[in-house]
This record gives structure tokens, sequence and C-alpha cells, in this order.
């Protein structure tokens, strides 16, 4: 089931187009990635489901009936551009916000208290947010984010500041929200979490959708028929024992195996291949080579043809 959908969402500023006729349906208990490059449209998206900007044309849909303004109350959302109040206590600031989202004061401190004990940053709750690291400061944005537990969460770049030990966090945490019910939107450039924590993308360029689907079959779409094998060295060249329609890509030694990236016709599978080589060669390993989603990403939007 749908929790939200937006369908053939414009909008235009002045003379810029923003967004033109985006469609999107991001299923109930599942992380959706919002993808494309700088100026893309993906913030101008965001900002529509939040109501924060109204769409030009288009129709937005929420559990199934049109999005209403009190909705606002079931999405949490962290945006890319942090904003706390410098010289205010990180806990009070905390409580405050949490009690905006509609928690009563007990209720807030009850949860607050778990999640900067999470996050281990109770010893700053009666700090000013100006002695906060911008990781920390993240850190509070991100739990003041969720502390209402709304339906839609909308992450907007959510790892920027953040080390390595940090981000793994947050990953974690964004997964354990997913186990538990919730409903996420993720807007990020790092690929490599793409690929980690969502289940279906949307790429947005030059305001349209470009591509969109489950990542899992998105990259088997992608998938070019290749190979990398890992084969015992032998004396006849590679190229005279394969048919011409296999094409080496790659070929090289390493720990005394050679290493080959073998692209096969469309037709041919990987026995194909085994076919041709075993009669000459010990084979290691033999492993499809699937483009990531950072190769799809550069793909795509490399591929899309400037306007005229």
């Amino acid at each position: 089931m749908d929790l939200f959908t937006a369908s053939n969402v414009t909008k235009q500023y002045a003379a810029h187009k923003a967004l033109e006729r985006v469609s999107i349906s991001v299923q109930e208990g599942t992380i959706f990635g919002l993808l494309g490059p700088n100026g893309a449209g993906k913030t101008t998206l965001i900002r529509i489901i939040n109501q924060i900007i109204a769409p030009d044309e288009g129709e937005l849909l929420f559990q199934g009936r049109k999005l209403l303004p009190q909705d606002v109350e079931k999405i949490g959302y962290l945006p890319e551009e942090r904003g706390l109040y410098k010289k205010m206590k990180v806990g009070e600031q905390a409580l405050y916000l949490a009690q905006l989202k509609g928690l009563s004061k007990s209720e807030a401190e009850k949860r607050l208290m778990f999640w900067f004990s999470n996050f281990e940053i109770m010893g700053w709750w009666n700090r000013k947010v100006e002695e906060l690291s911008k990781g920390m400061q993240q850190k509070v944005q991100f739990i003041v984010t969720i502390i209402h537990q709304p339906k839609l969460l909308i992450f907007d770049e959510p790892f920027s500041g953040f080390d390595p030990i940090n981000v793994n966090l947050l990953k974690e945490e964004i997964l354990s929200l997913k186990e538990s019910g919730s409903t996420i939107i993720f807007s990020t450039h790092n690929m490599s979490s793409v690929e980690e924590l969502c289940d279906h993308i949307a790429l947005i360029d030059k305001a349209k959708k470009v591509l969109d689907g489950n990542v899992k079959e998105i990259k088997r779409q992608f998938a070019t028929n290749t190979f990398e094998i890992r084969f015992n060295t032998f004396e006849v060249e590679l190229r005279t024992i394969l048919p011409a329609s296999f094409e080496i890509l790659e070929s090289a030694i390493d720990d005394e195996l050679r290493i080959a990236r073998i692209r096969l016709p469309r037709a041919a599978g990987p026995n194909d291949l085994l076919t041709q080589l075993i009669p000459h060669v010990t084979i290691h390993s033999l492993n499809e080579i699937i483009p990531s989603m950072n190769d799809i990403f550069i793909r795509v939007v490399t591929e899309q043809k400037p306007e005229s």
C-alpha cells in the first residue's frame, strides 16, 4: 500500500522550471531514495510534500486521500540546511521542539532521555547549541525529527558532516525505524548509502523523473552481461580461445592468477564462457559484474540530452 503519492507535480519559478510532471509512489514501511544532481528539483519536491510551498499542478495523496494541511503533523522533516537556536541549551531546545510536535512535557522528556542516551549525547543536555560540533548538532536535529514518531520521515542529506562511525550509527537507526513501521524518503548524493538502505528510488534530472523502480531490479536492468573470471595463467592468449563476440575489457595478473573482465553477447551466459575456457585453464572464480548505483547515476545523468 502506498503511504504517499505525487502525481504529475509541476513547479515553476519565474523562468525556471523546478519540476515538470514528476510522479512518485512511496510504499508504506519502505525507504524511498530521492536522487539527482544538484539543482535537479529534489528539494523542491520535498518542500511540496511538507507543504512549505505549493505545486502549480499535480495531485498529492497521503494514506490514500488528498494531502491536508494537518498532515504535516504526521511528517518528520530533517532538512539539509540545519537550524537550531545556537544560544539555547540543547535539552531545553529539544524539549521545546518536541512539545511543538504535540508531545506532553513528560512524554517528551521520556523519549528525549532515551534518544540522548542512545546517541551518547546526554552529557550535552545543559550545554548551549553553539558549543556542539556540527555532527552533534545533527544528532540533536535527527532526534527532534523522529521524536513524535511520524508516519512519514524525510531525510535530506542526513549524513552530511558525520564521521564514518556516526554515519553507521545513523544508518542503523534509519533501518531500525523502517523495521518499526516508519516510511522514509531519503535524499542523498551518497550512492553507497542508497544501496545499503533504499528499497526503491526515483532519479530526477533537469526537473524530470528519468528513472524509478526497485533498487535490485534497476541494477539488474543496467547489467551489461559482464563477468570477472580468475584463473591460472597460461601461455595461450585469451583472445585466441574465445569467440570474437566475447569482448575482453580487462586482463591483468594478481597473486599469480590472471583476472579478466569479459562482456558476453546478449544471448550468451556464464556457462558459455566456462565452456570456452575450461579446456584450457583452471578456473578459481567467476562473478557477474553488477553496476553500482553510482555507476547507474552517472550513466543516466550523462546520457540525458541537454535542453535545446
